[in-house]
């Protein structure tokens, strides 16, 4: 991630438009503290999809009405010699 001072950023702000396409996110920086982080238009959209939400996940899953078995077995538990 590329980072750009506040007035830099400003003073170049086409090739800081074009690094965030190429590059990936550019980070601004204003009194050496994160201020803002400019992306690409195909980042933003990427990152503002709605994701599924794990029960749907489940409930579409091809594995929906499989019968398993999950009993515990109840045997004990083997014994180990630790000499």
């Amino acid at each position: 991630m590329g980072t750009w001072q506040l007035q830099e950023a400003k003073a170049r702000f086409s090739e800081v438009i074009k690094r965030a396409a190429k590059e990936g996110p550019q980070r601004i920086t204003v009194r050496g503290q994160p201020a803002a982080v400019v992306v690409s238009e195909d980042e933003f959209k990427r990152l503002g999809r709605r994701r599924p939400r794990f029960i749907d996940l489940m409930r579409r899953s091809p594995l929906v009405g499989v019968n398993l078995d999950l009993e515990r077995e109840q045997t004990p538990a083997r014994k180990i010699d630790l000499e």
